[in-house]
């Protein structure tokens, strides 16, 4: 259930039976000569909303901005600071907190918000605790990053090599064309791809990165790998979402 397509009589009834939501976060940022923009966001939304049919579970709006201010000297990307993000994500735990959930398991793609996410739940607690919500101390979040799933990562080693980089990756790359085969983007890929530099400030970042890649050959992403990728991360996050319930198989 898409908690934007339903009613409110729906989501009242659904919290009959389970509290658990899932939420997809995402970020607008860019990937390199051939990777869409949205891509964090378009793999977050497209793998969480398999998961909940899979699940039964209902999948919350997606978060489509994160924090990518390292990125903000490439057009195009658009970022949160890490104070508004923890605030966003505050807002979005506490709105539903407030209807009756307890359990949120946020479906991230993007590696930038990995820290922020964890200091909103922290924060979130406490501020839960401090409005006195009756159900608050029963509050959970959990952060699943399809990218790291353990089937996701070997099957990205065995098509890739060292060549899958960490941004702008032939996996994710892949899972967008699987997604929107209409919009695949091709574009002319230098053999040399900076990689290992430490990430500073965006304008640093562009220095040391001057085309988005890091390490990354994203010209071997196919739409068949694709469909492997967004395969294994369903299956992984699906099993992963019923433990974080106490409903492991």
């Amino acid at each position: 259930m898409l908690l934007h397509l339903s009613t409110w009589q729906e989501v009242e009834a659904y919290l009959q039976r389970s509290q658990g939501i899932i939420i997809p976060i995402g970020s607008t940022e860019q990937h390199g000569p051939t990777g869409l923009i949205g891509t964090d966001a378009i793999c977050a939304e497209a793998i969480a909303h398999q998961v909940g049919k899979e699940t039964k579970a209902m999948v919350a709006p997606t978060i489509n901005v994160g924090m990518a201010l390292h990125h903000m000297a490439f057009p195009g990307t658009i970022s949160l600071r890490p104070i508004t993000m923890i605030q966003v994500v505050r807002d979005y735990i506490t709105s539903l907190t407030k209807a009756g959930f307890t359990n949120f398991y946020f479906i991230n793609g993007h590696g930038g918000n990995i820290a922020t996410l964890k200091a909103a739940f922290a924060e979130t607690y406490t501020y839960l605790s401090d409005l006195q919500i009756s159900h608050s101390s029963r509050v959970k979040c959990q952060v699943a990053n399809w990218f790291m799933c353990s089937s996701v990562y070997k099957l990205a080693k065995e098509l890739y090599g060292d060549s899958e980089g960490s941004h702008a990756t032939p996996s994710e790359v892949a899972v967008t064309q699987y997604i929107y085969p209409d919009v695949i983007r091709q574009a002319p890929l230098s053999p040399e791809v900076s990689k290992g530099y430490p990430i500073y400030g965006a304008t640093n970042f562009r220095e040391s990165y001057p085309d988005g890649r890091m390490g990354s050959d994203p010209s071997l992403a196919t739409p068949e790998h694709g469909k492997q990728f967004y395969d294994l991360a369903v299956k992984e996050l699906s099993n992963g979402y019923l433990r974080f319930l106490g409903m492991e198989e």
